[in-house]
């Protein structure tokens, strides 16, 4: 493809993305397709010669997107927000143009020290503690494996092993806690028999005593509590950990504190909401995505340390063929993580962060959480439909109840929620929680407005009382 081509191929592809994230909200916000009918369209083998773009992009529109789940639908309610912005288009296209390889300070300087900069403003952004160092991952269930990986090496002494690399060590969660954190320790090591499940207290936080009983008992065990993972944000509820009465603890038992709050940490920008991290500053790490609910597209994690020469003697390399000068002198952010290789990821945030700035990104976030409020104060009002856990951010948990017995009520609202996603204009998920099963919404899409959230209220609303008359 010559220069003339790719100005005119990336003129029209531009001109569809802004046309599609103006006007995202026309197609159906879930694919009605059966496994298979996409790669049915598709050729067993790729072609001999190449094709022109005017046909890979025509097959792009016309087998590709009617097969593509619309996560920046206005319609989005479903898992958590990934949301995406023009500034952050435009940069990843520039990032991708550069096809820079961000592993180290000498092969791109300037996304090293941008990382450092924009990480900073992050951490001032949040009120996190001075001192602690900042570096982007792909995704939070990364951060929390390299969470667990320094949690592991720091309670096995490094390489001296001066606590006994041969006791098993213990990982910490509660019965909400994100998933990711069981397969960071299969990952890690400690094993899957190593890991304790402790209860949740009546709002689906972590409970700090039955965290200190587990805690003794494994001790009296002669096993080594390692690290405990507490949540803000819990995906299923968005319950809120106590992290103050968690540090403690583990302080007490010298062990590492990871804070997951990937989806909901964006919600502290706004200071009426700084309190969901109070007791952050006893953590040793911390993660939150940009890409979930701060504009910043797919990937985008934000990972914070207390001491980032833990983080560093976990991962740190130093074959002869990355070594230089200046390696004392800067961050070389392949060893503050497990990948080698690394994307420009900090151009993008540091678009967000210029384009909107941190006001504009509080007003998105505080108009999220009005709607919410707005949704949760119908779900109360109404007689046949409760709430199921409380409501600390965009995320509310509730279920239809007409008054049939207990053990239809499950089968009932799994079939309103296939009813309502079967319209096409909302999209919602579900969990169980405290053996419910239980409809999840999720205000925080980027274009989502009142009126979407009044339509997807009288969407689930209609098909609650349809299935009420149907059974009459």
């Amino acid at each position: 493809m010559n220069k003339e081509e790719f100005l005119k191929y990336g003129h029209e592809i531009v001109e569809w993305a802004a046309e599609y994230m103006e006007n995202a909200g026309k197609y159906p916000v879930s694919p009605r397709i059966r496994p298979g009918e996409i790669r049915e369209k598709l050729p067993s083998a790729p072609p001999e010669t190449g094709e022109p773009m005017e046909t890979i992009f025509r097959d792009f529109r016309e087998i590709v997107l009617p097969g593509i789940t619309h996560w920046q639908h206005p319609g989005w309610f479903a898992y958590f927000p990934a949301n995406n912005s023009p500034a952050s288009v435009l940069a990843e296209l520039l990032t991708a143009t550069l096809g820079a390889q961000c592993m180290s300070w000498n092969t791109s300087p300037a996304a090293a020290e941008l990382e450092e900069v924009v990480l900073g403003w992050l951490r001032g952004m949040l009120g996190l503690p001075e001192g602690w160092a900042g570096v982007i991952q792909d995704t939070a269930s990364t951060s929390t494996l390299a969470a667990l990986l320094t949690a592991r090496e720091k309670a096995t002494g490094y390489e001296s092993n001066a606590k006994g690399l041969k006791k098993p060590l213990t990982v910490y969660v509660s019965t909400e806690t994100h998933s990711s954190a069981e397969k960071g320790v299969k990952i890690a090591g400690y094993g899957r028999e190593n890991l304790r499940i402790v209860p949740v207290d009546e709002d689906l936080g972590m409970d700090p005593a039955a965290l200190e009983r587990a805690i003794d008992a494994d001790e009296k065990a002669g096993l080594v509590p390692a690290c405990v993972v507490g949540t803000v944000g819990t995906t299923s509820s968005g319950a809120v950990d106590p992290l103050a009465a968690i540090g403690r603890v583990a302080r007490a038992h010298g062990m590492w504190f990871h804070v997951d709050a990937a989806y909901a940490g964006t919600a502290a920008l706004l200071p009426e909401k700084r309190h969901v991290l109070d007791g952050v500053e006893l953590a040793d790490s911390f993660v939150f995505n940009p890409h979930k609910w701060m504009l910043t597209n797919f990937d985008c994690s934000a990972y914070f340390v207390r001491d980032a020469g833990a983080l560093v003697r976990t991962f740190e390399i130093h074959p002869e063929y990355l070594k230089t000068g200046e390696d004392a002198r800067v961050n070389n952010y392949r060893d503050w993580g497990i990948p080698l290789g690394r994307r420009f990821r900090a151009l993008k945030l540091w678009f967000v962060l210029r384009s909107y700035g941190v006001e504009g990104i509080r007003a998105m976030v505080r108009e999220h959480l009005r709607l919410a409020g707005q949704f949760k104060g119908w779900v109360e009002g109404h007689p046949r439909f409760e709430l199921l856990a409380p409501v600390h951010f965009g995320l509310l948990c509730f279920r239809f109840n007409d008054n049939r017995p207990e053990a239809d009520l499950d089968a009932l609202n799994r079939r309103l929620l296939e009813r309502i996603n079967a319209s096409g204009r909302v999209f919602l998920t579900h969990t169980t929680l405290r053996g419910k099963y239980t409809i999840r919404l999720v205000v925080g899409q980027r274009t989502t407005a009142e009126r979407h959230v009044r339509e997807a209220w009288d969407i689930i609303r209609s098909s609650a009382e349809a299935l009420s008359e149907d059974r009459a």
